[in-house]
């Protein structure tokens, strides 16, 4: 059937695992198919939808999905990278036209925001701990909020920003009670939904989650890590991938159960541990070969 409108879509989870496996599955099915910039000739339309996915306790278990397209080292050297900035020192500098390296990381966006005054002095500010401080000073606010968009950068460059923001707010746990719950809401104006949606989903929770322990710690209040809203204006799965996503997630989604299609953070943990310090070294060398 012709759609003449980018559907509107709406998966919610208990789980990341859950969410974002029925988020896929929804897209595929309702889906809009639309070609982008990026195909080849020979590629396939994308399909691709506005999507909003909920996942209503987003520690809970299982976490992890095992047909997200990449091991769990990345995803664990992807954590490090949004929570640690740990390739913020791969960043071009804008003032050398030779220099290929990034135009930003996440990390950088969100915590050393860069911006230049009207006096033309170059500043820059922390967004996460502005949340952090607004919110345990001001409890009630709706303006922690932090924002990726740079309109005189990013409408020049490659591949500009697809993560535009994160909101959060504080719930009372209960009525007259004062422990607190820490919802988030972000948003994308682009998400590949197969390739790196659950990478991204994975590493704002983990935010998430340190964000709610340190508005604790500044506050003396209980903050638990309430519910994770991911919103993307374009939720798609590129064509050129479609046969990947047919053969690894369609085809696990038949052979086997939930439980086995999904890791716990218990099993993927000492993975992770492993990792660590591969991901040190790989972080540094890349680090040298960019020096020359």
């Amino acid at each position: 059937m012709t759609q003449s409108n980018i559907p509107v879509l709406f998966a919610r989870g208990k789980s990341l695992a859950e969410a974002w496996e029925k988020s896929l599955q929804l897209l595929y099915a309702h889906g809009i198919r639309i070609r982008t910039e990026y195909d080849k000739a020979s590629d396939p339309p994308s399909i691709d939808a506005t999507m909003i996915v909920e996942v209503k306790e987003p520690l809970s278990e299982p976490r992890i999905h095992r047909s997200f397209p990449a091991g769990l080292d990345f995803l664990e050297e992807y954590r490090q990278e949004v929570l640690d900035g740990i390739k913020d020192h791969w960043i071009r500098n804008k003032d050398d036209p030779n220099d290929t390296r990034w135009e930003y990381t996440y990390h950088e966006r969100l915590c050393a925001y860069r911006f230049m005054t009207r006096r033309g002095e170059e500043k820059w500010v922390d967004q996460i701990q502005y949340i952090v401080s607004r919110l345990a000073e001001k409890p009630h606010s709706r303006r922690a909020q932090a924002v990726t968009w740079k309109v005189w950068e990013d409408l020049h460059i490659d591949d500009p920003a697809c993560l535009q923001s994160i909101w959060c707010r504080l719930v009372p746990m209960a009525e007259n009670s004062s422990d607190v719950v820490l919802n988030m809401n972000v948003r994308f104006r682009s998400n590949d939904a197969y390739e790196a949606a659950f990478l991204n989903m994975f590493a704002l929770i983990a935010l998430q989650e340190r964000m709610a322990q340190q508005i604790a710690e500044r506050s003396g209040r209980t903050v638990s890590v309430g519910r994770y809203v991911h919103m993307a204006d374009s939720y798609h799965i590129y064509g050129s991938r479609l046969a990947d996503f047919q053969s690894r997630f369609l085809d696990q989604m038949s052979k086997r159960s939930f439980e086995e299609r999904t890791w716990t953070m218990e099993m993927a943990r000492p993975f992770f541990d492993e990792a660590k310090p591969l991901i040190e070294r790989k972080v540094r060398e890349e680090t040298e070969r960019q020096k020359g």
